[in-house]
């Protein structure tokens, strides 16, 4: 029996949007649902021991900055889960995305979705720009891997598809993705075909070296990834392509819009195994995680919850405000209205306001609390909506009301 199973238990009448339950070895995520990124063995200032009141299911931790930072620490906790005092479900990313930043994005600073000029009008995701910038000065792809130094101490190190899954069976996570190339949404379809032809054959070593270790395999699910950016015939190849090797579940990452995210989804998933989970990788804003649920995506994994609550950025049903703003220095109002997180239960905007106008560390670990639990209670409830047959209901009644800005 494979370490991770999906099983499906309703489908919604009207699109492709399905509710289940994806079972582990550390235990059980009620999908669809919010995947909260733990880079570096944190989500950023949250301690572990608020993650039930958050209702975090799982977190997903990054290869390349644990890699660099020393896994031997990890595995003689136990594995990434134990190193960082959590009990529940983990994945870990294979560093294919540090392949994209280290290599064609570096030093640019592009999305890996859309080029920056056009983020605000229509990018789907936002990737860390801590993340994309903190490396060193060298990085080279090749047929066999990336060599890259580190922005640590300059050393030269090389991920290849074997050594990728050597590191992530090392941190132990429930779920590992096979090492892909993502490429920068600017490429041109010559690379952009290319780069996934790579990916699949990456994708191919990826798995033999993960069903070599037969100790591993027996603890640890292994998930491709789909590549093909922007263009649909590439996703639809390497979803066929993918489809056809034998791994527990499946990734999609890469480049996307909310002008062609959709209709590439609903694409792609009816040619995935129906009976496997799917993740969107680095999925953003509210609004677009209903266009993901609609497409037939299971787990969504971002940054954006910390990244924004780090500056002050609050998530609320009718969109989200910035609390540092000066209307709310004598706001006595929860954070967001209705909302029963363990920073609405007790703290103001006014306080808040006062926290980040003061530079106090709390604000930010505050809003990032907030945050952290508003994107897994949505999640929550648009799966009751898929249970109780009224998902298309329940996305239009949130959207109507949820202020893009």
């Amino acid at each position: 029996m494979r370490p991770t199973r999906f099983f499906l238990e309703k489908k919604a009448p009207h699109s492709l949007a399905r509710a289940g339950v994806l079972h582990t070895p550390h235990g059980t995520i009620a999908t669809p649902a919010f995947i909260a990124v733990a880079t570096k063995a944190t989500l950023k200032g949250v301690p572990v021991s608020y993650f039930p009141e958050l209702k975090v299911q799982g977190i997903i931790a990054n290869t390349y900055h644990l890699y660099l930072s020393g896994e031997k620490a990890i595995v003689a906790a136990g594995g990434v889960g134990k190193f960082m005092g959590f009990s529940g479900p983990t994945m870990t990313d294979s560093g294919g995305f540090q392949v994209f930043s280290l290599g064609v994005g570096f030093g640019k600073k592009l999305s890996k979705f859309l080029p920056r000029e056009v983020i605000a009008q229509e990018a789907v995701a936002l990737f860390d720009e801590e993340l994309a910038t903190s490396h060193g000065k060298l990085a080279i792809v090749d047929e066999e891997g990336v060599s890259f130094t580190s922005h640590l101490d300059g050393s030269l190190h090389r991920f290849t598809p074997e050594r990728s899954i050597e590191i992530q069976h090392a941190l132990g996570a429930d779920i590992l993705f096979a090492f892909d190339e993502c490429t920068a949404p600017t490429a041109k379809y010559a690379y952009q075909e290319e780069a996934m032809e790579r990916t699949h054959r990456w994708a191919r070593r990826s798995l033999a070296a993960h069903r070599r270790n037969i100790e591993k395999e027996r603890i640890q699910g292994i998930w491709g990834i789909v590549q093909g950016g922007r263009f649909e015939d590439l996703r639809i190849h390497s979803a066929r392509e993918l489809a056809g090797m034998d791994f527990d579940g499946y990734g999609i990452g890469g480049s996307f819009s909310k002008y062609d995210i959709l209709g590439i989804l609903n694409t792609v998933n009816q040619e995935l195994p129906q009976e496997k989970p799917r993740h969107l990788l680095g999925i953003g804003e509210p609004e677009d995680l209903f266009i993901g649920v609609a497409a037939g995506i299971d787990t969504f994994d971002c940054v954006l919850p910390t990244r924004n609550g780090r500056t002050g950025g609050i998530y609320t049903e009718g969109g989200k405000i910035q609390i540092p703003n000066a209307q709310y220095r004598n706001d006595f109002g929860p954070l967001a209205l209705g909302c029963a997180c363990p920073v609405c239960r007790i703290h103001t905007r006014a306080y808040l306001n006062h926290l980040f106008a003061t530079r106090e560390m709390l604000g930010p670990v505050l809003a990032s609390m907030h945050n952290l639990y508003f994107f897994s209670q949505l999640m929550e409830r648009i799966r009751v909506s898929i249970l109780e047959g009224t998902f298309e209901a329940f996305q239009e009644a949130f959207l109507s009301q949820y202020k893009v800005r």
